[in-house]
């Protein structure tokens, strides 16, 4: 993935994913509680590996993608922040990127979410092109509700997805 840039925050760098990424990326993906509001099934080995290829796929295609996040001090692997394009066939995603965020539970309380996730969006500002970005948060999930308001999203609309409801979110573009 080498097109996908590297971005600095105080506390953490966001950078491409690596093969070297897959271990740590299977205990995020595979436990519980991470997946609670994300579809809510731990996911299998071949989903990770898949999912890891799909991020290099995004970058090369679309020009923007996941990047994973590692604390600056001591170098873990915290979670993976970013844009998407997850052809979800709901109407309001259709044409923008997506927003997606996940942490590990040694992250969590920590704004390391809302820190990750500024330094994207100030890179999508830049170089998405796009006139809004878009998130999806389950109604319960208040931490990552809390996020997206931090972050300038507001509540767009309130759909079903995957027979679970959800909440589309919207943010537009800062800068022209």
């Amino acid at each position: 993935m080498s097109n996908a840039p590297v971005l600095d925050t105080p506390r953490l760098i966001l950078r491409p994913h690596r093969v070297e990424d897959y271990a740590a990326c299977r205990r995020l993906w595979a436990d519980a509680d991470v997946v609670r509001f994300i579809g809510g099934t731990p996911q299998d080995a071949q989903a990770v590996w898949f999912r890891l290829l799909r991020y290099a796929g995004m970058w090369a295609l679309l020009g923007y993608g996941m990047w994973a996040i590692e604390d600056r001090e001591s170098g873990a692997f915290l979670g993976e922040a970013g844009l998407l394009s997850a052809e979800r066939g709901l109407p309001e995603l259709a044409g923008v990127p997506e927003a997606g965020w996940v942490m590990g539970p040694q992250a969590w309380g920590r704004g390391i979410a809302t820190e990750a996730m500024s330094a994207v969006l100030e890179w999508a500002d830049v170089h998405a092109h796009a006139p809004s970005i878009r998130c999806i948060v389950e109604p319960d999930n208040i931490p990552s509700i809390r996020v997206a308001e931090k972050l300038g999203f507001s509540a767009l609309v309130d759909t079903l997805y995957g027979g679970k409801p959800t909440r589309v979110f919207d943010r537009p573009r800062t800068l022209d």
